[in-house]
């Protein structure tokens, strides 16, 4: 155990390593061509600002300019209706709305911003799913 909390990542965490430690599978969490959006009880039709494709929303996560890789997540429909939006929004790949928990979300975070760990992770639009895969690396 380190000396110092600085020299612990997860010393401000409620969880310790083991918790994020392997690989899990979050299900359903992703944008993906199934994502329900807001229907005009009028028409019948989806207003354009929510008809999206998996690849515009791909495309939009990886064009936001920030060192941690970045996921699409299905927004809400309360949320398309009320800002005009589009049916998803972009997030860190170990956010708390694809993990389930903010817990979760700071042990991800302090394994991926230690190098005493190695952090991938695999984004399955076609089924929804996120796995995160962490792994301990010779820097512990």
């Amino acid at each position: 155990m380190p000396e110092k909390p600085d020299d612990d990542p997860f010393h401000d965490c409620e969880l310790d390593p083991d918790a994020v430690l392997g690989t899990r599978t979050f299900h359903d969490v992703l944008f993906t061509d199934d994502t329900e959006t807001p229907v005009n009880l009028l028409t019948g039709e989806t207003p354009a600002h929510s008809q999206a494709t998996v690849e515009e929303a791909k495309a939009f996560a990886a064009s936001i300019d920030t060192d941690t890789p970045q996921i699409a997540l299905p927004a809400s429909v309360e949320t398309q209706i009320e800002t005009q939006s589009k049916p998803y929004t972009s997030a860190a790949f170990f956010h708390f709305k694809a993990t389930g928990s903010l817990e979760l979300h700071r042990a991800y975070h302090a394994a991926y911003e230690s190098d005493a760990f190695s952090v991938d992770f695999e984004a399955d639009y076609e089924s929804g799913d996120l796995t995160i895969t962490v792994e301990q690396t010779g820097d512990s």
